[in-house]
């Protein structure tokens, strides 16, 4: 079986979704790897590299030729210029990649359409076995240790105490909001920098694990029981409920130096968690990093740039696991040959439905969208007919 390694089109994306240390384990598999000539030259990993682990550099005519491609971002997730790929797939061939088959379903429909086999790498489900294959972790690790990287650039201020000849500068205050896998990294960061760091999240659970990282927990008189859902991801809440929260968060951010948030909910737009009022009630020279996609958690977010509204400067940073692109692509590969190695027997990939991590990813196959939620979210009924 050929499998290839496309060279990323979407605009700024540095990452590439195989590293020259994995491609021996998959040759090891009876697989022959193909690398798109320059696919990873933006993440530091030249050709050469790859053709000293046993891969063969192609052009990108002849990568398209392979069973299976194998990408950072698919359609959904590169939904312009990835659209010019479309002609290029055929039926039966094998797509792995992340796709936001969820927030952009309209693409997974339009491959089913060229009858490609996609799997979304994001679907990965979180239970044991799979956790070496979740990209999501991996991707939302760097991304949040690079958000206070973007943070303490921004802000005016030395994260840490100094006693210095010119007296003591005191600490940056960092609130972090959301505990998740992003969240614990850039509470793990600003503290390695050295700045006073306290946390919320909607889920009480990880109260416990913010504190193991020498942060303080911030608590909100608000009924959380439902904040949780599958896979330990936050829930989406109503309307009343942010509300409330934005209430109690003001205070908060008035307080801090630095606030960064990370609140999403998969699939759905990212919840308002600051608005305008509320930068408005935070000190001149203060920083919000959003590092929440599809839409921000704050209002005055605009993606890609830097606002600054009554001295306050709102981030929008986007793909930030892109900016430290050699460890990204490296996590990126491991999760990839791990989820490869699940699929393959025998030198081929074979698509077992009875298995939860291949039934959770499988998105489109046989020219149909066969995965529940996505087909959901088409409108279509939940079951497909193969």
């Amino acid at each position: 079986m050929k499998i290839a390694v496309l060279k990323e089109t979407f605009p700024g994306e540095r990452r590439v979704g195989l590293a020259p240390a994995s491609v021996p384990l998959l040759v090891k598999a009876g697989v022959e790897v193909w690398i798109e000539a320059g696919a990873g030259n933006a993440a530091g990993m030249l050709d050469p590299q790859y053709t000293e682990k046993g891969a063969k550099i192609v052009g990108r005519s002849e990568a398209f030729a392979a069973e299976c491609l194998l990408q950072i971002r698919s359609l959904g997730a590169n939904p312009e210029a990835g659209r010019a790929d479309l002609p290029s797939f055929r039926p039966g061939q094998i797509v792995i990649g992340m796709a936001e088959p969820l927030w952009n379903p309209a693409a997974a429909k339009d491959l089913a359409e060229r009858g490609v086999t996609l799997f979304a790498m994001e679907l990965i489900p979180r239970i044991t076995r799979a956790q070496s294959m979740d990209v999501l972790s991996s991707m939302a690790t760097v991304a949040g240790y690079r958000a206070v990287l973007v943070a303490a650039t921004a802000l005016g201020k030395m994260f840490p105490m100094m006693t210095t000849a010119a007296g003591t500068i005191t600490p940056a205050k960092v609130f972090i909001v959301g505990a998740g896998v992003a969240g614990l990294q850039a509470i793990a960061t600003a503290r390695r920098l050295g700045a006073v760091v306290s946390a919320y999240d909607v889920r009480p659970a990880v109260k416990e694990q913010v504190q193991s990282l020498g942060a303080k927990f911030i608590e909100m008189a608000l009924d959380t029981k439902s904040a949780e859902g599958a896979g330990g991801y936050a829930q989406e809440m109503d309307e009343d409920f942010y509300r409330r929260q934005r209430e109690l968060m003001t205070r908060v951010l008035a307080e801090n130096d630095v606030v960064i948030t990370t609140a999403a909910v998969p699939g759905k737009k990212a919840p308002i968690l600051i608005t305008r009022p509320m930068v408005e009630g935070m000190a001149a020279g203060s920083v919000v990093v959003d590092m929440a996609e599809r839409g921000g958690n704050c209002e005055l977010t605009n993606p890609g740039e830097t606002v600054i509204h009554g001295g306050v400067a709102i981030l929008g940073p986007a793909n930030l696991a892109s900016d430290a692109a050699y460890h990204a692509s490296q996590m990126y590969a491991k999760n990839m040959t791990t989820f490869l190695a699940h699929l393959l027997k025998d030198g081929a990939i074979q698509i077992d439905m009875n298995d939860e991590i291949t039934r959770e990813t499988l998105v489109t196959r046989d020219g149909q969208v066969v995965h529940p939620r996505v087909r959901a979210a088409l409108g279509m009924e939940e079951t497909a007919t193969i």
